[in-house]
């Protein structure tokens, strides 16, 4: 019996309840992963598992898999081979047969995702964008989704620009937005795809303290960045993706103070210049 299939025997054992062996459980499970775009192998087999409540960081350079395999997860990129499981359900795969769109669509509206691109309709009000998707998704009424949209702006520090256009916010404001927007769909899991790197230092900060926020609150987190102070202080664990492989993973205390990997050293080193 592998460690963890004994450690849940144990859970059982000990007369562990059904509501505390799921929250032992991962929230996202991937296994085996592949992404292959024509003769270019993106992805090489990617296992790993996220639980409920933890930061994960996923580090590495330019081209090394890390948003091709966060587009996985959020299946806006079809896997290869391999299995992604959310709460233990499959995104890929559904009585062995591939997922329909509708299955995939109905399961990834638990998957909030902010990219590098702020992606607000610019001809809503900043309310109104937030509103969307609870409305159009999740059928809430006009006064629920306005409700959960007022108060997702005050999460992330916008209250008072809940009438204001797109165009009249900067850039770490649009972003904070396009968090509110993923926040209101009341997600399990939050995606985040470098969503500081086309910002300036000044309104990169801004965007990352909302992200603290969301990691002190308990928030379920994977993040691909390029902020390594940031990983190191918010993160549970940390993987280091090299070549479509993951080079190195673990606490980030190890990962940043004491790497094995000569990759990572040498990524860590460029990572200070």
């Amino acid at each position: 019996m592998n460690a963890a299939a004994d450690a849940s025997a144990q859970r059982v054992a000990s007369g562990a309840s059904s509501a505390e062996q799921s929250a032992a459980a991962p929230c996202i499970r991937v296994v085996g992963l592949h992404k292959r775009f024509g003769d270019q192998e993106v992805l090489k087999g990617i296992s790993f598992d996220v639980h409920r409540g933890t930061v994960l960081s996923m580090i590495g350079a330019s081209g090394s898999g890390k948003s091709t395999l966060l587009r996985c997860i959020n299946r806006l990129e079809t896997p290869s081979a391999g299995d992604i499981l959310i709460e233990g359900e499959s995104v890929c795969l559904r009585n062995g047969k591939p997922r329909s769109m509708a299955d995939v669509n109905r399961i990834r509206r638990d998957l909030g995702m902010v990219f590098q691109q702020f992606n607000l309709w610019p001809h809503l009000t900043v309310l109104q964008n937030i509103m969307e998707a609870p409305r159009s998704v999740r059928g809430l009424s006009r006064a629920e989704a306005r409700a959960v949209a007022q108060e997702c702006l005050d999460r992330v520090h916008l209250g008072d620009k809940a009438d204001a256009y797109p165009a009249r916010l900067s850039g770490g404001q649009q972003q904070r937005v396009a968090i509110a927007r993923a926040l209101a769909m009341r997600p399990k899991v939050m995606l985040f795809d470098e969503a500081t790197s086309s910002l300036d230092p000044e309104l990169t900060e801004e965007v990352l303290a909302v992200m603290r926020d969301l990691a002190r609150e308990g928030t379920t987190m994977i993040v691909v960045t390029h902020e390594m102070a940031f990983a190191r202080e918010v993160s549970d664990h940390v993987m280091f993706l090299h070549n479509g492989l993951v080079d190195e993973q673990g606490p980030p205390a190890d990962l940043f103070s004491a790497p094995r990997s000569e990759r990572l050293r040498q990524f860590l080193t460029r990572a200070k210049a």
